[in-house]
């Protein structure tokens, strides 16, 4: 990267990792309150619900919001034309919800999610019109302005479910939350200069076709990744399952969500400019896997070691230790291969992307059919599997589109990171050991633990990651 684009992407991170920090902090509260407040059979239908509508909600984009970014077309009017396309298609989305909610439900072995599914899928073109807004600004890597749709928007939504679930309104108050934060999402993003309007260009809107004849495939199959577990723990054991592991999922995807997510949001518009300047992606690719596979490493580290805190939330919620330590492991696999799917998508080769993602899912299908019925700690261990058996897979994909970071320095960053996490780890399990940190459910004993967790891991980290740590705040090669 060129030291002007390169600071810039790191410009981008840090403004979006504010804008996540803000906007996930409050769906984290969300859980916390939830959790406290609902049972486990409550909450589990609530995922369902929301898992649902998830699915609906990548259906109605077909993954056209990229096409934003790789376009050398008029940005502005591919953006509205994919504004046209994905709202019309949100409220063809919303009408089929409502109707066939029911049925839907009732084959997941939830049907009290059925009323909630048909609320939730009122926000549907609306977060149409936000997605399409988002894709713009990320073409321009102006992530600044995603702070207020982005992190106003969750902030307004988790207010109205905490006010909602604290007055007693159960597992409703969630999903108004949600409508209330896709709502205001698009109106937002209008305040704060992102604003699109509807426009229709045949040629654009071909483009955006063409795309999604293959990205968007690959979106409905990274969606039902990341929601397929919930619908067959729904299934097979229930809906108080889907509680108990919906909470564990939520936890562990916080990192994910906090540093994956967010590089790889700035690394598609950063690889994708490298490749209309004909420039190497290389260097890109190792950078952004340094940096995700360093700062998700210190709090998957924690949230492996704490996992047996859980009970914080309750005595009930004790069986998300095991599913909630696995599942951290599931998070760090599938944060790298979010940066490596952005460079495959980046250089154009969206169906080796599609195959990709469908040999994940068909990994993650089959250990499910296999293993479900043991239990949610088996379901866990599956995610994790299926995770790692596609990272050499992903590599091998990188290596022959001659983006693939070094094996030679991937296994001494891999070393490096395993050598942190002990340093980390032994003085926390020592004292821990010593009944230093109390009981389980000790809220000054947890918040302690993860102190002493994080500083070993970062000092380790400042010792034995000198040189990505210095690529990281120069914002060009090493």
């Amino acid at each position: 990267m060129t030291g002007d684009l390169g600071t810039r992407a790191v410009r981008g991170s840090l403004w979006l990792g504010a804008v996540n920090l803000v906007s996930k902090s409050s769906q984290m509260l969300v859980t916390l309150v939830l959790a406290a407040l609902l049972t486990e059979g409550q909450l589990g239908v609530v995922a369902l619900a929301v898992s649902l509508v998830n699915l609906g909600q990548v259906v109605q984009s077909v993954g056209v919001y990229d096409v934003i970014g790789r376009t050398e077309r008029d940005p502005r009017r591919m953006a509205g034309t994919v504004l046209t396309m994905s709202v019309g298609a949100g409220l063809a989305l919303t009408v089929v919800l409502v109707a066939a909610a029911g049925p839907i439900a009732a084959s997941l072995g939830a049907p009290d999610a059925a009323g909630l599914v048909q609320l939730a899928a009122l926000g549907l073109p609306f977060s149409a019109a936000g997605g399409v807004q988002m894709g713009l600004m990320h073409r321009e890597l102006d992530f600044r302005r995603r702070l207020l749709p982005d992190g106003g928007s969750a902030i307004l939504g988790a207010v109205v479910t905490v006010v909602l679930a604290t007055g007693g309104a159960g597992p409703p108050s969630l999903v108004i939350g949600l409508v209330c934060t896709a709502v205001a999402q698009p109106l937002f993003g209008a305040l704060a200069g992102g604003g699109v309007r509807p426009h229709w260009d045949t040629a654009a809107a071909s483009e955006a076709l063409r795309w999604a004849a293959v990205v968007g495939p690959a979106a409905v199959v990274g969606a039902l990744l990341v929601n397929l577990d919930y619908l067959t723990v729904g299934h097979v054991l229930g809906p108080d399952a889907v509680g108990v592991y919906s909470l564990a999922y939520r936890l562990a995807w916080v990192p994910y969500i906090m540093v994956a997510v967010v590089l790889g949001a700035v690394a598609f518009p950063v690889f994708t400019r490298l490749r209309r300047e004909r420039d190497s992606l290389t260097e890109a690719v190792a950078r952004f896997t340094r940096a995700v596979l360093v700062i998700t490493g210190g709090l998957y580290l924690v949230l492996a070691v704490l996992a047996d805190r859980v009970v914080l939330l309750g005595a009930r919620w004790a069986d998300a230790a095991s599913p909630l330590t696995l599942l951290a492991g599931y998070g760090l696999g599938i944060g790298l291969l979010q940066i490596w799917y952005q460079a495959v998508k980046a250089t154009g080769h969206a169906r080796r992307y599609l195959a990709l993602e469908c040999a994940h899912l068909l990994l993650l299908a089959a250990g499910l059919v296999l293993m479900t019925q043991l239990g949610i700690t088996a379901v866990a261990a599956v995610q994790f599997g299926a995770a790692w058996l596609m990272v050499p897979i992903a590599w091998r994909v990188l290596a022959g589109l001659r983006v693939a970071p070094p094996a030679r320095e991937l296994a001494g960053l891999s070393a490096r990171i395993l050598g942190a996490c002990a340093v980390g780890m032994v003085p926390a399990v020592l004292l821990d050991g010593s009944g230093l940190f109390g009981p389980a459910d000790s809220v000054p004993g947890a918040l302690g633990e993860g102190v002493v967790l994080l500083a070993g891991y970062a000092g380790a980290t400042l010792v034995l990651q000198r040189g990505e740590l210095s690529a990281l705040r120069r914002g060009g090669p090493r």
